[in-house]
């Protein structure tokens, strides 16, 4: 059954969501799913924007045909060529041989990548200032390099208002029925995976989104479409002011994560006694979670979220707890900025990864590692107590 919906005049929404797939781009959980969103243009010539993943294909083909009602598409606009949106490049060619592909210069290098036969199509290349006229709608073209692979364009549509934002202002999960934001309690429906989206996806390219962002603060942007996730038509500023502080990487709140690695449960219970004491000292927004047990694309969510974050290691082979290791790598890889860090250390004969979590940490811009270290032998006894009140003491001050 199709599953076509009107998003404005001339505008309708043509995808498909994904209940199915366990990991999106075969590492993150997607436990909600995920959306994969075309917008189909109907006016005086028919476009449509961006295709989806072959895991909607059938749906996808289905929608097409039923907004096109027997019409020819005149243009196919691909804003963004990674393959959960351009799988079905080579489907809808073969169905429509006569479309026009619009894309920029790298946009078709990396088409003629995926899809060699793409040499052939009809194209129209595009850059940064050009436009695409369907009749009733005229579509400017945006440059936005690396949000988040470099050949991204976006669209503005004069004639509604509305701005085509490929990946940026997406999220993860699928869409129950509805595709506007507004049918949604979206704080909290999606705005924790939207946020772990940006972070894990976008979360590096702060400097690039800030680019973006300051061409569309010249624009009279009145719809947001992305190619996942819910369509915006009210209070954009709720996800543009988000976008503002995660691009720029500022805390939504003072709050304080406290990530721990334990192997048989006595570094666990010091993080339970940690957090225990901070709230006893009025930190409301504490949030525990064991760096083994929790995958870590919602770690590096929390970390975008919260001002402070607190890592309790014991040492493995010499080193690092290899599961607090490869977060520390990952917050690097994605260029974690302002926040502060406290470290614990744990270990029988030798508690050393303070230092070692220290110095890794170094590697961040504008951090604030603090000085007091609490080290713990083995476990956590009631000849640590002072250490601890003045570790919680330091972070509950920081």
């Amino acid at each position: 059954m199709n599953n076509v919906k009107k998003i404005t005049d001339g505008i309708f929404w043509i995808g498909g969501s994904d209940r199915r797939l366990a990991r999106f781009e075969n590492i993150f959980p997607i436990p909600e799913g995920v959306s994969y969103n075309s917008y189909f243009i109907d006016d005086e010539k028919t476009a449509v924007f961006d295709t989806a993943d072959i895991t909607v294909a059938d749906q996808y083909i289905e929608n097409l045909k039923t907004a096109l009602n027997g019409r020819k598409l005149d243009y196919l606009v691909v804003l963004h060529m990674e393959p959960d949106h351009c799988s079905l490049i080579d489907k809808v060619t073969a169905l429509f041989p006569e479309v026009t592909v619009v894309g920029g210069k790298q946009t078709f290098v990396f088409m003629e990548q995926f899809f060699p036969e793409s040499k052939d199509y009809n194209k129209l290349e595009v850059k940064e200032g050009d436009s695409l006229s369907t009749g009733a709608h005229t579509f400017n073209f945006v440059s936005a390099p690396m949000v988040h692979w470099p050949e991204v364009l976006f669209a503005y549509d004069a004639t509604t208002k509305a701005l085509l934002s490929a990946d940026a202002f997406g999220t993860f999960g699928a869409l129950d029925g509805g595709i506007f934001a507004d049918e949604y309690d979206f704080e909290k429906q999606f705005l924790d995976s939207s946020r772990r989206y940006y972070a894990n996806i976008v979360g590096k390219y702060g400097v690039q989104v800030q680019a973006v962002l300051k061409k569309a603060a010249g624009l009279d942007i009145q719809l947001i479409l992305p190619l996942h996730g819910p369509v915006w038509r009210k209070d954009l500023n709720v996800i543009l002011e988000k976008y503002q502080k995660w691009s720029t990487y500022q805390s939504e709140s003072d709050g304080v994560i406290v990530v721990y690695g334990s192997l048989y449960g006595h570094t666990a219970s010091a993080a339970e006694k940690v957090a225990s004491s901070m709230r006893d000292k009025g930190a409301l927004d504490v949030k525990v979670y064991d760096v083994s047990g929790t995958d870590v694309s919602y770690l590096i969510g929390e970390v975008w979220r919260a001002k402070k974050i607190v890592l309790m290691c014991p040492t493995y082979n010499g080193g690092i707890y290899p599961p607090m290791e490869a977060f520390i790598n990952d917050m690097i890889a994605l260029g974690v900025q302002n926040r502060t860090f406290a470290l614990a250390q744990n270990g029988t004969w030798a508690p050393v990864t303070g230092k070692m979590m220290s110095e890794k940490l170094t590697n961040l811009k504008n951090v604030n590692i603090l000085e007091n270290v609490l080290t713990i032998k083995s476990a956590l006894g009631t000849k640590d107590l002072e250490a601890l009140d003045s570790f919680t003491d330091a972070i509950c001050k920081a």
